[in-house]
């Protein structure tokens, strides 16, 4: 098959929304093919740092017409609520409140953009408020982590992709979350998601014990894309630990010829 053809799949492929033989198809594919390896390399790095572009802040005209929508909102719900109605939202809520449903990641989503606007909001209104943006920063942050924690264990391919996704935009991850990514790049089937997984721990390598699971997890890897996502990673951090990693990687048998050079090229650089 040629490179035209099977990059029409790589969104798919990205996505999960592929069927078992035409992924083998791909995979085998960018395995050989370098360009198209080098293609789908670039849409994963892209797919994951989704989540690093900077909100836009609103202008503080609107902060004026947010607390007036904010009170009417109030207004409306305490004035709607019955007991039945309690009650049935009472009994339904464990149902609804999973990101395994779609009403639910919406909902989430639309919170996420809510706090972001009202954080630039009271950006804008002064120091005074600077325990309550303080507050609520942080409260995205815990929401993003719990978001992106809870997506990592989903079925979908897709949906693991948006976890990391979540996960790119948070400044400091707890420990968690940063165990949720470790154990996505070294056991997720997906190969696309384990190479999304290497380029958020890119941007926490700076984090107590990342370097070092980076750097164990090139005995777990059997994609070549993935081996060599990290060999790169490690390489340009100047990771001297990874040395003997690539060593004892070179030494299989079944390495991909094009990985081996690479991993010799990583040693004599990292020397």
């Amino acid at each position: 098959m040629n490179c035209d053809k099977i990059q029409e799949r790589f969104a798919d492929y990205l996505t999960g929304d592929i069927d078992e033989q035409s992924r083998r198809e791909v995979q085998d594919h960018i395995a050989a093919c370098a360009s198209c390896r080098a293609e789908i390399e670039d849409l994963t790095a892209v797919w994951a740092k989704l989540g690093v572009l900077p909100e836009e802040q609103p202008s503080g005209e609107l902060r004026h017409r947010f607390y007036a929508m904010l009170e009417d909102y109030k207004g409306q719900v305490e004035g709607a609520g019955t007991v039945s109605r309690r009650a049935r939202v009472l009994s339904n809520w464990r149902e609804w409140f999973t990101f395994r449903r779609p009403s639910f990641a919406a909902s989430f989503s639309a919170f996420l953009l809510m706090l972001g606007l009202g954080t630039g909001w009271l950006v804008s209104g002064g120091g005074g408020n600077s325990a309550r943006l303080s507050s609520l920063q942080r409260e995205a942050q815990d929401m993003r982590q719990t978001a992106a924690q809870s997506l990592l264990t989903q079925p979908s391919a897709s949906d693991r992709l948006q976890g990391i996704s979540y996960s790119t935009a948070v400044r400091s991850p707890n420990t968690k979350t940063l165990a949720a990514l470790v154990s996505t790049l070294n056991s997720d089937p997906s190969p696309n998601v384990r190479l999304a997984a290497v380029e958020a721990l890119y941007l926490f390598r700076n984090q107590p014990g990342v370097k070092e699971s980076l750097v164990e997890s090139l005995a777990a890897q059997s994609s070549p894309l993935v081996q060599v996502a990290l060999i790169d990673l490690l390489v340009e951090i100047r990771e001297q630990r990874a040395s003997e990693a690539l060593k004892t990687l070179i030494k299989n048998e079944k390495l991909d010829p094009d990985v081996k050079k690479l991993a010799e090229q990583g040693i004599k650089q990292l020397i």
